[in-house]
């Protein structure tokens, strides 16, 4: 895809994640240039507060680590002070549609992107490549769709017909062995499997590996985050797989409008983040100088 056309598909989400990205996660203080300290959204440090928006462009520059943000005249830095500098033109597009898109307030708690981007270039629980596989593998013994009921029998048939053709199709893409089990301990995953999937996640750069143990937390599922960076299932299908127990439950008994509605309206736009910035991780093009607002 062309920076352009990047940049515009960019602009036309960033509308979607007005309405979708609105509920605090909590966040870390960086800073813009000198003698100013933004607070950042990154679950390892505390809640940032809204502040008033202090820029009026957002532009992006080429250099020689990367392509950087600049608000106005002041370039972007991390919440360890270090220039905020991402890998491709088009993650740094992502990024910069994050900052455009806030209005009279900045949201940081709304900025996915930034904070995923935030977490790959300060790395602060100090995780090698290894690690962060084998966090996300771990999540393959608790797997939200390798656990299943033994009753009530129309949910016993919901979750055969819906996650089974996810685990038959993991099974065959790589060759290995998962099923399920109704016990409490969990499906017994073979070790050969573990490896499969730990030497196919290595085959990611370190920033993806980021953006897919992201996922993985939010889904409680290794094998939906494969179908969604293996483009077999969209951000919507992978988030209502994996909370098919509680749409069941809301189904039945009914629901608490916005709060059932907040939640999955989150679990979406993080979703939806974590994928993005894995696919763009890998994008590579190149720019001197973009005005994202005309």
């Amino acid at each position: 895809m062309s920076s352009g056309a990047m940049w515009r598909s960019c602009l036309c989400l960033r509308d979607g994640w007005r309405r979708l990205l609105n509920r605090p996660s909590g966040g870390p203080t960086a800073s813009v240039g000198k003698g100013a300290n933004i607070p950042f959204p990154f679950r390892a440090y505390a809640p940032p507060a809204e502040r008033k928006r202090f820029y009026q462009n957002v532009t992006i520059t080429q250099g020689e680590g990367g392509f950087e943000i600049n608000l106005d005249h002041r370039k972007l830095k991390t919440p360890q002070a270090k220039l905020f500098t991402v890998p491709s033109e088009a993650l740094a597009i992502a990024v910069a549609t994050e900052w455009d898109s806030q209005q009279d307030t900045i949201k940081f708690y709304t900025m996915h992107l930034t904070t995923l981007c935030n977490t790959s270039l300060d790395n602060p629980t100090q995780r090698n490549k290894d690690q962060l596989i084998r966090a996300a593998v771990k999540f393959l013994d608790t797997d939200t769709i390798c656990y299943r009921v033994e009753e009530p029998e129309t949910l016993v048939e919901l979750q055969k017909n819906e996650w089974d053709p996810i685990l038959e199709w993991a099974e065959k893409r790589y060759g290995v062995e998962i099923g399920s089990s109704t016990s409490i301990m969990g499906p017994s995953i073979p070790a050969r499997t573990r490896e499969v999937l730990v030497s196919h996640l290595a085959s990611y750069n370190m920033w993806a590996l980021q953006g897919i143990e992201f996922v993985v937390t939010q889904l409680k599922s290794v094998m939906l985050t494969l179908g969604l960076m293996d483009l077999r299932l969209t951000v919507e299908q992978a988030v209502l797989l994996s909370r098919l127990e509680e749409e069941y439950q809301i189904q039945k008994w009914g629901h608490v409008e916005w709060a059932h509605d907040y939640e999955l309206r989150e679990l979406r736009a993080r979703t939806a983040a974590g994928t993005l910035f894995v696919h763009l991780c890998s994008e590579s093009t190149t720019v001197k100088h973009k005005l994202l607002q005309e």
